[in-house]
């Protein structure tokens, strides 16, 4: 059964089904057709078992089609319920009463078919009609008995009349007497001779009529007409007598005519016998057709009872899926979060009202305690909410741990340091995205400063570690940029001191050696060229130390910058085109996204910056030929470009020099240099100039597949917070009595000397 109902769930197959049956029933139908009318002309009775699988054979495909017929009403009723399922229970339903209803109407279609024909068929047999014959043969014998006795004992009479009349004549005193004689021994009623006149009217010679029957005889224009044709005699039947006339002479025109009573009841029996032979032969006439019909009706009437069975099946279908369909849909409803769904239940106390009643209780139960662990679980929310708040709001990076040393909670500052932002940390091990803390976990430490790598940078970070029952709690911070700010103040107050100390004997000495050479210089005769190197000598150093101290001052004591709005385009270029001109051999490309990408910055100290990272990619490149004889200065290629990214302002410069450091982290830390003649100044007041504007320095390898090995710098800059800088601070005239505009505070007295295009000092 239930292969059955598989198979009938396959649309596929089953349209292959239906088409099978309906090309089976019309093979079916056409063949009995042309059977049958191919036997149109006899009258015999078809063979019953013919009769019987003709039958059963159009009607297997003709219910077959119902069932599928049934099949389709059963899923299309199914798709319009409330649920829009296939209808594998109205199917299957379809199917167990049409198979229980199918089988036993085949079976009594056989038998009834059978049955009927096998009964009917002897009331069409030979004996039967033989039966019917005889008795019909036996009263019209008597009868035709009867009427050849009337004719042949009127032929008697007219012959013995006809001879008296000859001898004797009508009006002879004993014709009468002789006349009567005859009638009476001869068992007629009544007798009479008659002429019939020119004028065609009958008259009556002589007369006997014992039973004075007041009906006179009549002689019919038929009558004569046969009996002047030469006929001997005729006989008339009537209902209660027999009649015959024969001629006396013909020439004449003098006749017979005798009559005798027939027996009604002989002859009603006879008449009787003869309709039911003629009614017989009609029906045996139509005894096929008959038969045919009687078959069709059984046809339709088996096609009718199985059609009413298909539309119980359906209706019992609709009334069993109707509550199951309205659970499926109340508990489809329930899974979308519906659960003030119910369905409707009667008040029966049958298994399906029970089951209604009791899937209501259970519905109306998740409801209150969905609505219960919802108000729990938006408690719960607005907690882990809170603390959520309180962790993004810290600046330092916390991470939860469970008791396996999985990630349970991570803020986003402890996500940017240990991972991409694209990177997903929940649930992972500690050990695998951050060693250094595992192991400080594993060495019991609960406080530690330790060095952490990220995106290739070496962090220094203060680490607090706090175990707790269900795991532990890391939190962390990046002290770098502090300790880097405490090692730049350290340095920025060594600088001033050195700077004042050695500021004040330099002038003196410098000025007390070229006094010597001005004034001793000429009256020297005997070593006056090794005086004059040693004056030199001294006045020289002095201008070096002088320099020195200036760059102490610089990196002491920045002035602050000078806003105005500037087209970052033209100072990137100028930066380019200044080292471009000093050192031609080298490739150098400039690139802008557009002609003018207007900035608000300092001009001068902007300048500075690009001119000084320019300045320390070109001696990258010089090291690298200094080290590596493969490669020359003019291999050497530098490329600046300038160009917007989405809010921020960008300036990328790549080189292919001699790289970056090991340690890449502290080459902007003041006084960390790695060339010979470089005081690790240079990138330090980079940096402190960027951040003035609010931006931000990287340093990274360049791209191996545009410049090899090298280095590649990116400033970003924010339009936006320079400009609010500017709206914060209005545009006011300097004092100096010029027409520049400053934004954000005033010159520094110091600065009034210094050139636009300050050059930094080497790192």
């Amino acid at each position: 059964m239930r292969r059955i109902a598989l198979f009938l769930e396959n649309d596929k197959t089953m349209k292959l089904v239906e088409w099978a049956a309906i090309l089976l029933f019309l093979a079916t139908a056409s063949g009995s057709y042309f059977l049958l009318n191919s036997q149109s002309g006899r009258t015999d009775f078809i063979s019953p078992p013919l009769t019987a699988a003709l039958l059963v054979v159009n009607l297997i495909p003709a219910i077959t089609l119902l069932v599928l017929l049934g099949r389709r009403i059963a899923k299309g009723r199914a798709a319009q319920s409330v649920i829009a399922t296939s209808g594998r229970l109205h199917v299957r339903l379809v199917v167990l009463f049409s198979l229980i209803a199918s089988i036993p109407m085949l079976l009594v279609v056989i038998f009834a078919s059978l049955l009927f024909q096998y009964g009917v068929e002897f009331w069409f047999s030979d004996r039967a009609r033989g039966m019917l014959e005889n008795a019909n043969n036996l009263a019209r014998g008597y009868y035709d008995q009867n009427r050849r006795d009337v004719g042949e004992e009127t032929i008697t009479m007219a012959s013995d009349l006809r001879s008296f009349l000859t001898e004797r004549g009508i009006d002879h005193p004993e014709f009468a007497e002789n006349y009567s004689f005859q009638v009476l021994t001869r068992k007629l009623n009544e007798s009479a001779i008659i002429q019939i006149g020119e004028d065609g009217v009958p008259r009556t010679a002589a007369a006997v009529n014992p039973a004075n029957i007041g009906e006179g005889p009549k002689i019919t224009k038929d009558v004569l007409d046969q009996l002047m044709n030469g006929q001997g005699y005729v006989v008339i039947a009537k209902p209660n007598k027999i009649e015959s006339v024969t001629a006396l002479d013909l020439e004449s025109r003098v006749f017979l005519y005798a009559a005798r009573d027939s027996d009604m009841l002989a002859l009603s029996q006879w008449e009787r016998a003869q309709s039911v032979l003629a009614d017989y032969d009609m029906l045996f006439s139509r005894s096929r057709s008959l038969q045919l019909q009687f078959n069709v009706a059984l046809f339709f009437v088996s096609l009718f009872m199985v059609g009413i069975a298909l539309w119980v099946a359906l209706a019992v279908a609709d009334r069993l899926v109707r509550p199951v369909n309205e659970l499926v849909d109340a508990a489809k409803r329930i899974t979308e979060g519906d659960l003030a769904t119910r369905v409707p239940t009667s008040l029966d106390k049958d298994e399906i009202g029970t089951l209604g009643r009791a899937f209501n209780r259970m519905t109306e139960r998740l409801e209150t305690q969905t609505s219960a662990l919802l108000t729990a679980n938006e408690q719960l929310g607005n907690r882990r909410a809170f603390i959520e708040t309180v962790l993004e709001s810290v600046t330092a990076g916390i991470l939860s741990l469970d008791q396996d040393g999985n990630v349970s909670l991570i803020n986003s500052h402890a996500q940017a340091l240990i991972a991409k932002e694209s990177e997903f940390l929940l649930d992972k091990k500690l050990s695998d995205i951050a060693p250094e803390f595992a192991k400080l976990i594993d060495e019991g430490t609960e406080n530690a400063i330790i060095q952490f790598s990220s995106d290739n940078e070496i962090r220094t970070l203060e680490v607090q570690i706090v175990k707790g029952k269900q795991g532990h709690v890391i939190t962390f911070e990046d002290i770098t940029q502090q300790l880097l700010d405490q090692r730049r103040a350290a340095w920025s107050d060594v600088a001033r001191r050195i700077a004042h100390e050695i500021k004040n004997p330099l002038t003196p000495i410098q000025l007390a050696a070229e006094r010597l050479q001005r004034r001793f210089g000429k009256n020297i005769e005997e070593g006056a060229p090794i005086f004059a190197q040693l004056t030199g000598t001294i006045i020289r150093q002095v201008g070096d130390l002088r320099n020195i101290v200036d760059e102490f001052s610089s990196f002491a004591r920045m002035p602050k910058p000078v806003f105005r709005e500037e087209n970052m385009v033209d100072i990137a270029k100028q930066a380019v085109f200044l080292q471009e001109v000093a050192h031609p051999d080298i490739g150098f490309r400039f690139d802008a996204e557009s002609p003018t990408i207007s900035l608000v910055c300092d001009r001068r100290q902007l300048g500075q910056a690009l001119t000084n990272v320019v300045k320390n990619a070109v001696e990258a490149i010089e090291q690298k030929a200094a080290a590596n004889d493969d490669f020359s200065m003019k291999d050497g290629k530098i490329s600046l470009r300038v160009y917007r990214v989405e809010d921020e302002v960008e300036i990328r410069l790549e080189d292919n020099g001699i790289g970056l450091p090991a340690e890449r982290e502290r080459i902007v830390e003041p006084y960390m240099t790695t060339r010979d003649k470089g005081t690790g100044l240079g990138l330090a007041i980079v940096k402190k100039i960027i951040e003035e504007h609010f931006g931000d320095i990287a340093f990274s390898d360049a791209d191996p597949a545009d410049n090899g090995s090298g280095t590649c710098v990116t400033i970003r800059l924010n339009p936006a917070k320079l400009n609010r800088l500017g709206e914060s601070f209005p545009y006011q005239h300097a004092e100096n009595g010029t027409n520049e505009t400053i934004i954000g505070g005033f010159r520094n007295a110091d600065d009034k000397d210094r050139p636009q295009t300050e050059k930094l000092p080497p790192n």
